[in-house]
């Protein structure tokens, strides 16, 4: 019994021996406000992509470059996208998640806007241009608001935009991670009430960097963050990306 776990040690570790090391990767994260990182003085604000950074192993590096109240047009239009595009190495990945302002046709939000044929053209260059430089792109549908109708269901906010993103990921044959689905699953087994949880909701005095509370239906806390990065990261094992090679399994579950 002895010999036959030192001849397995010994297999073990001479396979471990020949067996090169993973390539270090680049996973790339360009979105808006629910994905992107925040400061401690905007604590317990938090962008999913945060938590989402943590899950990984020592051979991935994870530069999120989501910036809040930003579109596809806005962040082509800002030189966010170039960067990237000029910087990303074969092998990368780049994880793509816009919509809550490609949508907003509000008068005040008007700087943001992109119509949805301009979207799906954005989207697709951002595709396009990834796979040329061999870096795998993930679509995914914008992550849902925390809005209900006055039967207690939630809303969809996002129906167009969304499924711009399916149909985009559809024809340029890449992944696609469907978050408004299933994060409005969440939120409405959650319901109107329990589902402040996952948002930044707060009354006043609970926590100084808001002394008169705020009630945010669009951002996230750190738990709600951590709810959301566990659905994209569950949603990447199931469906066999690569990627998932390379998630600390002792953290995600």
């Amino acid at each position: 019994m002895l010999r036959n776990k030192l001849s397995l040690v010994c297999m073990l570790a001479i396979i471990a021996f020949i067996l090169p090391p993973k390539k270090k990767i680049k996973v790339w994260m360009m979105g808006d406000s629910t994905m992107c990182n925040y400061e401690l003085s905007r604590a317990p604000l938090t962008g999913w992509g945060m938590p989402f950074a943590i899950f990984f192993d020592s051979t991935v590096t994870i530069d999120n470059r989501a910036k809040g109240g930003r579109s596809t047009r806005t962040f082509i239009s800002e030189n966010r996208w170039q960067p990237i595009s000029d910087s990303m190495q074969a092998g990368d990945y780049l994880i793509i998640q816009f919509g809550h302002n490609d949508e907003a046709k509000e008068e005040k939000y008007k700087d943001r806007y992109t119509s949805p044929e301009d979207y799906r053209k954005n989207l697709t260059r951002f595709v396009t241009t990834a796979k040329e430089k061999q870096v795998q792109p993930i679509l995914i549908t914008p992550v849902t608001r925390r809005y209900f109708d006055a039967n207690g269901t939630i809303k969809q906010t996002h129906i167009v935009y969304s499924a711009i993103v399916r149909e985009v990921a559809a024809e340029q044959q890449v992944p696609l991670i469907d978050l408004d689905e299933m994060s409005r699953k969440l939120v409405q087994e959650l319901g109107a009430e329990h589902s402040k949880l996952l948002f930044n909701y707060l009354q006043p005095g609970e926590h100084p960097n808001y002394p008169n509370g705020i009630k945010d239906d669009t951002h996230f806390n750190e738990f709600g963050a951590r709810k959301i990065a566990e659905l994209v990261l569950s949603e990447i094992k199931n469906q066999h990306i690569e990627l998932a090679q390379r998630i600390v399994i002792s953290k995600a579950k």
